[in-house]
Formats: C-alpha cells, sequence, structure tokens
C-alpha cells in the first residue's frame, strides 16, 4: 500500500497554488525522509484568466528543481474537463523524465472521453491515474460502473474521491468490493475531511486492501481539507511502520503559519454539504467570504439541499422622494461627528437614512426620520444586536429575489421588510451591503444623496480584508458616478478619492 502525499496541490486552492522557497524546500527534504511514495506537486493547466500560482502551472523549471531535491515518484494533475488530447504537446510532453504520474481529474459523466485522453498520456511513458470525482452519487450515474471496465489496460490506477466529504466507511469497503470485480489496475482512495470521516474511510480503505490512499500535510486541502499526513502516518506506525518523527515535525512546522492564516478545516457549512453531498468549491467561497454569516451559508446551503432558490419573498420597495439622503456606512466617523450629523439631519424637512450596516443602528435610534435598514449577509444578526424590537420603527431593505443564500429578517421586522426590483447601478459586487445603500438611496431620492461612514483605510499595509473592502467600494463609487453623471458627497473625512468632500459643519 503506497501513501500520495498532495499538499501543494490540494492545499493550493487557499493559496492560489503559491508557497513560498521555504516551505517548499522544507516539505522536499522533511518529506525525503518519510514513508510517502508520491509527492503531487500541482496542476498543469492550459491559461486561465484568473491568477494561478506556480504550483497551478508547474512549469518546468519548478519540476526540474524538485526533482533534484526529491526522493520520490512525482505527479501533476490535470482536469480532464479543460484538456483535449491536442493540449498534451504543451501540457505533458515537456515534462517528460521529470513527472512520473499523470493524474486525471474526472468528472463520471466524462468517463469514456477521458479514457480516450488517458490513452495519449499512456503513449508519452507516464504512469496514469484516474481521480473519479463525487464518490458518494456514483450509484446516479447511468451504467457507470460497467464503462469503469474501459480503464482496464489503460489507466494504472482508479482512485475514489470523495468529493463531498459524505462517504462512509461501510460504503468505502463496498465499493473497493465492487471494483475488485470490474477493474484489474490498483484501486485508490482520496478523502476530504467534512464529517471528520477522512481517517475513518481511509482506514476502511486500507483495510478493504486498497493500493493507495492520498492526504495532506495538516490536511491543508480545498473546503474543510484532507486526511492529515501526519495523523495518517501516526497511526500506521503503530503498527510498524517506520517514521521519522523529526522530519515530519519539520514538516508541520513549515505549514503552520498557512493554518493559522487560512483556517482550513471542517465548520457547519462543510458538514452540511457533506452530509448531503453539496460541491465543495461553492461552499469554500461562501465561508472565506466576509459579507456572510454562518447563519446565512447555512440556510443557503439548506436552501440548496431543499431545491428552492429562496426560502422567502417580500413586497417591492416603493418609490419614495426624499430631498437628502445619507447613507451610513461602518467606519468610525459617523460616531466621532455624531452631534454635527444629528444637527445636519435637524436642518432638513424631508431626509431618510440609509444604513449600509447597523453597526451604528442605535446611535441614531432615536432620531424621528425614515430609516432604512440594509439586510444582507450577516446584516440581520447585527441588527438584532443594536435595535430591540420595542425601538424599531425603521424599514428593512433585501437585494432583488432570489437571495444567494436565502433570506434572513428580524421576527420584529417581518412586516415592515421590502426587497429592490432590481440593481440598476452597477454590476458588480452584488453581494455588497453598499451596493443594496447605494442602490436604496437612488430609489427614495429625488434629490441630495451624502454618505458618511466610508472613512477608507489609513496606513500603507493593510490586510487582506481591508484591501478586498476598499477595492469594492471604490469599484461601487465609480459606478455610481458613471450612473449618476457626479460622485457621492461625503460629509465627513474619507481617504476615498470617487468621493467629493463636502464638510458638513459648513450647513449646521
Amino acid at each position: 500500500m503506497q501513501i500520495l502525499d498532495c499538499t501543494f496541490r490540494d492545499g493550493g486552492y487557499y493559496t492560489d497554488w503559491d508557497f513560498n522557497e521555504d516551505i517548499v524546500r522544507t516539505y522536499l527534504e522533511g518529506v525525503n525522509n518519510l514513508p510517502i511514495d508520491y509527492i503531487e506537486l500541482g496542476y498543469r493547466n492550459n491559461p486561465e484568466k484568473e491568477y494561478l500560482g506556480k504550483f497551478g502551472y508547474t512549469p518546468v523549471y519548478l519540476l526540474k528543481q524538485v526533482r533534484e531535491l526529491s526522493k520520490k515518484k512525482l505527479a501533476v494533475m490535470l482536469n480532464e474537463k479543460n484538456t483535449k488530447v491536442e493540449d498534451l504537446q504543451n501540457l505533458t510532453e515537456p515534462i517528460k523524465g521529470l513527472v512520473d504520474m499523470i493524474r486525471l481529474a474526472v468528472d463520471p459523466k466524462n468517463l469514456l472521453r477521458a479514457i480516450n485522453l488517458a490513452k495519449a498520456i499512456k503513449t508519452q511513458g507516464f504512469e496514469v491515474g484516474f481521480n473519479i470525482m463525487y464518490m458518494s452519487k456514483w450509484e446516479q450515474y447511468e451504467e457507470l460502473y460497467e464503462k469503469l471496465s474501459s480503464l482496464n489496460g489503460v489507466v494504472d490506477i482508479l482512485n475514489m474521491v470523495d468529493s463531498f466529504g459524505g462517504i462512509m466507511p461501510n460504503e468505502v469497503t463496498a465499493m473497493v468490493g465492487k471494483l475488485r470485480g470490474i477493474v484489474t489496475c490498483k484501486i485508490g482512495f482520496h478523502g476530504h475531511n467534512n464529517l471528520e470521516m477522512a481517517l475513518a474511510n481511509t482506514l476502511a480503505a486500507i483495510n478493504s486492501g486498497v493500493d493507495s490512499v492520498d492526504a495532506t500535510i495538516l490536511g491543508m486541502g480545498r473546503g474543510a481539507g484532507n486526511l492529515n499526513t501526519e495523523l495518517l502516518l501516526t497511526y500506521l506506525n503503530k503498527d510498524g511502520l517506520g517514521v521519522d518523527f523529526n522530519a515530519l515535525s519539520d514538516v508541520i512546522t513549515a505549514f503552520q503559519p498557512l493554518y493559522e492564516t487560512y483556517r482550513w478545516g471542517t465548520q457547519l457549512p462543510y458538514m452540511i454539504s457533506g452530509a448531503n453531498s453539496l460541491l465543495q468549491r461553492e461552499v469554500m467561497a461562501l465561508v472565506t467570504n466576509r459579507v456572510y454569516s454562518f447563519d446565512s451559508i447555512v440556510r443557503g446551503v439548506q436552501n440548496k439541499k431543499d431545491g428552492i432558490v429562496d426560502n422567502a419573498k417580500y413586497p417591492l420597495l416603493e418609490k419614495a422622494e426624499f430631498d437628502d439622503v445619507i447613507i451610513i456606512g461602518g467606519g468610525e466617523s459617523p460616531v466621532d461627528h455624531l452631534e454635527g450629523i444629528t444637527n445636519f439631519i435637524a436642518k432638513k424637512k424631508n431626509i431618510a437614512l440609509v444604513f449600509a450596516t447597523a453597526r451604528h443602528a442605535g446611535k441614531f435610534i432615536d432620531i424621528n426620520v425614515p430609516q432604512y435598514y440594509c439586510l444582507l449577509g450577516r446584516e440581520a444578526k447585527r441588527l438584532r444586536a443594536n435595535v430591540k424590537a420595542e425601538q424599531f420603527k425603521a424599514k428593512c431593505i433585501l437585494p432583488p429575489y432570489p437571495r444567494k443564500l436565502g433570506t434572513d429578517v428580524p421576527s420584529f421586522a417581518e412586516k415592515a421588510t421590502y426587497e429592490l426590483p432590481r440593481i440598476e447601478f452597477t454590476t458588480e459586487f452584488q453581494d455588497s451591503c453598499t451596493t443594496l445603500a447605494i442602490q436604496t438611496a437612488l430609489n427614495i431620492s429625488k434629490g441630495n444623496i451624502y454618505i458618511v461612514g466610508y472613512d477608507g483605510y489609513p496606513g500603507s499595509v493593510l490586510s487582506e480584508k481591508e484591501v478586498a473592502l476598499s477595492n469594492e467600494n471604490m469599484a461601487l463609487l465609480q459606478d455610481y458616478e458613471k450612473y449618476t453623471g457626479k460622485k457621492l458627497m461625503s460629509l465627513t473625512p474619507s481617504l476615498y478619492p470617487e468621493l467629493e468632500i463636502v464638510s458638513l459643519y459648513q450647513f449646521i
């Protein structure tokens, strides 16, 4: 039974397939002293529009470097759905002699097409592995098991991939037994850890006599991650497998900072997706999105499981004609200038407040003017925390139906909640509180739209979250200007050049 470690390939979903040289060197030196047979380094891809780091393309120069440092057999992966036979001239021909195995990620519905690709790769002298995805749904693919006999004489190893992380040990055992009667090639297992079953499933596969299993350092991998290499080796050491724990510890230490940054591993949304065989990549995109709370993610996953586009629908927001509208963001300036803003509001006869976030809602709760709370992502939870039921006298605004992750509205706001008919001023960032706030302001204003609380981020070193939010806001403010022909006016200080800064104190 062999072990393949695919940390760089599967872990790359968190780092965009970039790993610094120190981590790579420590990993390769450590793995040289561990009972690991294959290292899967990354993908060989055709050019993509999105950014992929060096392990997303695994260029020849990198493979040459690794080949000099590593004593292990090397593998790379191709995405079958994006690869044609004619692509092999650029993808696999240049790496002959550097890589031992080419693994294909195969959707079961494309099995026969993938076999043609495998035949072409085989003529180039590589070992060929088939990673057939969606293991927990194999029974739903028509005649899949019958088609698997076509792998005989072509593929060296068939890897069962628990893409959703929802398979159980007894199912693994049954599938291995079934495959033994169909294929003559080796059989392997690649588990995901949504339900914390990766170790149990891998051990079931081993006990069933599989020829290879996959794992990653610290379980680093898409979504909830994979089986931890160190856990597998430690367990097998109990049964006599020799393990250099000093070398293993060095590798773990090298990857620890990445874990502290990305915090992969199972969480409630991944558990639900695993239990219901929902796609990891979709749930991963939601979990790593700063906008959504766990409640909203779980609700969205549940909606998808139940086959509904949204769990609630509300009346459309009717047009209004306020002379002035103030959008209130989450920066500190609304608190720092609260008295001035209050006096500004008092001088206006026909004004409304639109809260992009409910963070400062409690500060304005006693001001007797129409107020609108934008509800997106975690904002319903924030509204419950900052406004008591007996204080609520506003309206809540939702994005257009259906909403990506369903609908969450505080019970005390049910009868005062409306949804926008459409987003008109931009086609970008539909999952943005700023988008919702600006469109709401446009729908209810016949005069001036002001903004406060969009302060920007001082300093030259920003966090990834701050950079993303800043770029998002800049793009939306630019779209507002293109749509209206004028910049939004900020009554408080802001670092956004896309805003026209006008001091609120000149008006009071």
